[in-house]
């Protein structure tokens, strides 16, 4: 039940999924109100000389937190360290803050799982840019201050409620992305295409952008996918015809909610009549882990109407049920 999630990417596959990244403010498709602030910082920031204030992104996988920080360094014209929240350990922290040249990007992903202990190290660092380092143990210890450089961290995270309180306040940018519409999602297609050497009539893009689930991390995985059936089966360019066909062969649908998605629905709807269920129950029933239900599948669920959480679990809505095309529920009557 992997392929709702961004799959994972060999060197080639990685490579090309950078080469279809933005890399300037200007070439970012959407999230116009994020673009407008940060393009006021960073002019504010590059006109003082200063680092730019600290950056919190937050938002579904997909929407380009990543991209967002790499473009920041590159109109920052310094360089960047990315690191992930779950691998950095306490003892790493020190190493990687005294490694970055003034004003430099620290890019931390998933900064939401992060240690406690690695976290508190990062206040001073944050705030003051220094950090204290306990030298010894017992009565002979003592603390070691190291000043560092000026430098700007962006953390990327899909769980904000997850944020300790006195991280989340060291942010003095916070920004949430939001799905992108059929529109912004075309424009990106386009881009990749182009980007891609290939041929796409301006149907078949909105078609891809229609069933991309507002995520152009998607759209750009459904493009390349397109573009192998349009390259084996026909003649290379992508019509509006070839991108149905090759929608189809992937069971997306007119929604964007491919079968691992629908299965998820159904099994609210049959194997827990309608709900409510719990998350670790319905996690168990699909072999999946919580953390991609709550994270990967539900937001969009959630902003379609096909499924409510609720304090008791998780139900389908009547929309939810009529698109799987599963019987309404039937109300007990008491008599």
């Amino acid at each position: 039940m992997s392929s709702f999630v961004a799959p994972v990417l060999d060197e080639d596959d990685e490579e090309l999924e950078q080469t279809l990244r933005p890399r300037r403010l200007d070439e970012f498709v959407g999230q116009e109100r994020v673009k407008e602030q940060l393009q006021i910082a960073l002019t504010a920031a590059k006109a003082r000389g200063e680092a730019l204030d600290h950056v919190l992104l937050a938002g579904p996988p997909g929407l380009g937190k990543t991209s967002l920080a790499y473009i920041l360094r590159e109109e920052l014209g310094v360089g960047i360290r990315t690191i992930a929240g779950p691998a950095v350990e306490k003892k790493d922290i020190a190493a990687i803050l005294t490694s970055l040249e003034p004003r430099d990007v620290l890019f931390v992903d998933e900064i939401h799982r992060m240690s406690r202990t690695a976290e508190e190290i990062l206040y001073p660092a944050l705030e003051d840019f220094r950090i204290d380092i306990v030298m010894g143990e017992g009565a002979a210890a003592r603390t070691l201050t190291l000043d560092l450089p000026p430098f700007t961290m962006v953390g990327a995270t899909t769980r904000t409620g997850l944020l300790t309180t006195p991280l989340r306040d060291r942010f003095g940018l916070t920004f949430r992305l939001d799905y992108y519409n059929a529109g912004e999602l075309g424009s990106i297609v386009h881009r990749s295409a182009r980007i891609l050497g290939v041929e796409i009539a301006s149907d078949a893009a909105e078609e891809i952008a229609c069933r991309s689930r507002g995520t152009p991390r998607i759209a750009n995985r459904i493009l390349r996918r397109v573009r192998d059936v349009a390259q084996v089966r026909h003649e290379g360019s992508i019509t509006n015809e070839i991108a149905r066909e090759a929608l189809h062969l992937l069971e997306i649908d007119e929604q964007g909610l491919d079968r691992e998605a629908r299965e998820l629905l159904r099994s609210i709807a049959v194997k827990f009549d309608g709900g409510p269920v719990g998350l670790s129950t319905l996690a168990a029933s699909l072999g999946e882990e919580q953390e991609t239900i709550e994270d990967v599948y539900e937001p969009y669920l959630l902003q379609l109407g096909f499924i409510q959480r609720t304090p008791r679990g998780r139900t389908i809505t009547k929309l939810g049920r009529a698109h799987i095309g599963a019987a309404p529920a039937v109300e007990a009557k008491l008599f």
